[in-house]
């Protein structure tokens, strides 16, 4: 099945939402997943003669988050790659510095 240009960016766009989409539910269910755990489990340590500061502050309140919040990460890396982290023209930039960089050093 031949698809015309039109049709093949519009299938292109409607992919690349759809993954948009899926993080963007991945970090909702991130957060209020981690939330509600947290809560509990601050509350129970309070139950349990802690402190608010030693309940909030233990490692295991935060360890869920740290090790799903890599897998978040690598999600959202996937979906905006390095654009993410460097900006979209990043790389354009980069170019244009270095060719002025080498007109200067040429002229010298």
């Amino acid at each position: 099945m031949n698809y015309s240009d039109k049709e093949r960016a519009y299938l292109n766009a409607q992919c690349r939402v759809e993954k948009l989409r899926n993080f963007y539910i991945h970090l909702i269910v991130f957060i209020v997943v981690n939330s509600v755990i947290s809560t509990v489990k601050i509350i129970r340590n309070m139950q349990n003669g802690e402190s608010f500061q030693e309940a909030f502050f233990d490692w295991n309140t935060f360890g869920l988050w740290m090790l799903w919040g890599i897998g978040l990460a690598i999600h959202a890396f996937a979906i905006f790659g390095l654009a993410f982290i460097l900006g979209n023209n990043w790389e354009e930039q980069k170019i244009k510095q270095f060719m002025q960089e080498e007109e200067r050093n040429n002229l010298n």
